[in-house]
């Protein structure tokens, strides 16, 4: 039988406003792996569910929500996915949804489902509809309202795509997109085109072959990023067709994977899974993070499993207005990643998808919260900010102004403390003229 480990009282946890480190609640084990039978007991072997600690959090959570599931069900990611919220009458369960949230869908071309997995439900405030975490899965009535400039498919992925389910933007590397199923739905989605209920790619075998045949023809392309949807979302068995059928093409060096599975559905990052992945390096991981909420015990615990297997760990956090659009958040989030070895990779710009307007902030925000980093923490702790250009400029990053001006051979140089420093730059030619000369497209 699983013993449990808990409170000696069953409440209402605390927030994880303080994120990792932090987080005043108990850790739960769950022992059904080693769990043996009593001498002489009738035993039937069934499924193993590896260990995996969780918070107090959780454990409230599911025992208030979903009472009849163990804590080998809420372990199993399999149990997570086919339990997920789906509608906002089961989510009216959870939350108290606001006037706001209960609106009903008024903008036609807007069709990005509701799915949160019960794990990432356990993580949203229950009255609040302001909290940070609530606000990027719950949609609201501002998202469906279309604003000028917002598009569909902002990035003009659809135009760089060679052949269906790949885009082909820059020249050494490709985009490869598997599958158009995610654990939990963001509400800014870049891609709710493919993974909404219109989402029009078949992803299937046929699919997979063609885009491979493509890559391998191409022997310029030697970086493939696995996305969708989720790559994660996919069963060991399906993701390593995907990552055997491309180590075996010659000029591919090293793969990539983008998810939020750690995130949202930190069950599935497995044993097994991570001695499947381990066959396959190269292999690193860009995992889309947020906010300090989502560092949990869970995700620490999926994110080690991962280090352990020798990948290397990046972030992509997206700039979101009254989500984590402050230093102090944004700080906050960058220690604690990489206290669970997760390396600050990009900040985003919040791409212009229809009905985006209520999460994307002013660019200078970015800017500010760039500088509010750089010098004040360490630089493993400061992402490149990026603006992913609209109709298919590619990933262009945004800078604070540190180049003040040339003064005859020296450069003159600002700091994060705003002073201002010389180097000899006898020759040079950066900052010769202002203004640069820029080329607009």
């Amino acid at each position: 039988m699983t013993k449990e480990t808990v409170n000696s009282e069953d409440f209402e946890p605390p927030g994880t406003r303080c994120g990792l480190g932090e987080l005043k609640t108990q850790t739960v084990f769950d022992f059904s792996e080693t769990t043996t039978p009593r001498t002489g007991a009738f035993f039937r072997k069934g499924p193993q569910i590896p260990r995996f600690r969780s918070s107090s959090r959780a454990l409230f959570f599911r025992r208030r929500f979903f009472p009849d599931a163990t804590v080998a069900d809420w372990n199993d990611w399999r149990w997570q996915v086919r339990h997920r919220i789906r509608n906002m009458d089961n989510l009216s369960r959870i939350l108290q949804l606001s006037q706001d949230e209960w609106t009903k869908d008024t903008c036609p071309a807007k069709q990005l489902p509701i799915a949160i997995t019960p794990y990432y439900a356990s993580l949203l405030d229950r009255d609040n509809p302001q909290q940070p975490l609530r606000r990027t899965v719950v949609p609201v009535s501002a998202e469906y309202v279309c604003s000028p400039g917002e598009a569909i498919d902002p990035l003009g992925e659809d135009h760089d795509s060679p052949v269906p389910g790949l885009v082909h933007r820059y020249p050494d590397r490709v985009l490869l997109l598997v599958t158009g199923f995610c654990a939990t739905y963001c509400r800014y989605c870049t891609r709710s085109r493919l993974v909404g209920n219109g989402g029009k790619l078949a992803f299937n075998r046929a699919q997979l072959e063609n885009a491979l045949a493509y890559i391998e023809s191409h022997s310029s392309v030697r970086d493939v990023l696995i996305s969708g949807g989720d790559p994660l979302t996919l069963s060991d068995e399906k993701l390593e067709k995907v990552l055997s059928g491309l180590r075996r093409i010659r000029h591919v060096e090293f793969l990539r994977i983008g998810t939020k599975v750690p995130v949202v559905l930190p069950q599935r990052i497995t044993p097994a899974l991570t001695r499947m992945l381990r066959r396959y390096h190269p292999l690193w991981m860009s995992i889309h993070f947020t906010h300090p909420d989502e560092l949990t015990p869970e995700v620490a615990e999926a994110c080690g499993r991962l280090a352990d297997a020798g990948i290397p760990l990046g972030s992509q956090t997206v700039l979101l207005a009254g989500v984590n659009d402050n230093v102090e958040t944004m700080k906050h989030l960058m220690h604690g990643l990489l206290r669970i070895r997760v390396k600050p990779y990009y900040l985003y710009q919040c791409d212009p998808i229809l009905g985006s307007a209520h999460f994307r902030t002013p660019v200078e925000k970015g800017i500010e919260i760039i500088a509010g980093l750089r010098g004040h923490t360490t630089g493993y702790a400061v992402p490149a900010y990026v603006i992913d250009a609209p109709g298919g400029g590619g990933k262009i990053p945004i800078f604070p102004a540190s180049l003040v001006r040339r003064d005859g051979d020296d450069l003159l140089l600002k700091n994060y403390q705003d002073r201002i420093y010389r180097y000899p730059d006898p020759g040079g030619m950066v900052a010769a003229q202002e203004p640069f000369n820029v080329s607009w497209h």
